[in-house]
């Protein structure tokens, strides 16, 4: 992957990833898609402009999203129903209690086989449910991003350990 590299830390289970630039995040992204299992539940963390946004659309896009991936900061979450999956992309930022969620029916959203994409997880805790996967996004410079994912379920080690075996 051009701008983009992995390092794997032995024993902990977790991947590093670094990504130079918006393209190389929409390649890690179109990556991470490659290993996706339904029903997994992604909490993606970092400042403000990290890029989880960015790293989203990756996704989607990989998943066969030919429209445009747009952020849900007023609306919440914006569903894609695509052929390979049923994804919810959530951005929490906006949100002013967690207990909103419930007025927009999460429960209805996270059960079953979609794919849901946590921004901002932390302001939803309690109301959403656990991750499979956490990844962290550390801005190193401008261009420069370190993604650092780390499973939280069988489901989200299957994932990276697909993602190593890709990288290798």
């Amino acid at each position: 992957m051009a701008g983009t590299s992995v390092e794997n830390r032995p024993g902990n289970g977790n991947v590093i990833l670094s990504a130079s630039g918006e393209l190389a995040m929409l390649e890690v992204g179109k990556k991470m898609a490659a290993c996706l299992v339904n029903g997994q539940i992604i909490y993606l963390t970092g400042c403000l402009g990290a890029g989880k946004t960015t790293l989203t659309g990756g996704i989607i896009r990989a998943l066969g999203c030919s429209g445009a991936v747009k952020s849900p900061t007023y609306t919440l979450v914006e569903p894609y129903d695509l052929a390979s999956a049923q994804v919810y992309h959530f951005d929490l930022y906006r949100l002013g209690d967690p207990e909103e969620l419930e007025y927009i029916g999460i429960r209805d959203y996270v059960s079953g086989d979609a794919i849901c994409i946590f921004e901002w997880p932390e302001r939803g805790l309690g109301y959403i449910p656990l991750p499979d996967l956490v990844v962290t996004i550390e801005v190193e410079n401008a261009d420069s991003r370190r993604l650092t994912l780390v499973a939280k379920t069988q489901k989200g080690e299957q994932m990276l350990d697909r993602l190593k075996n890709s990288s290798e």
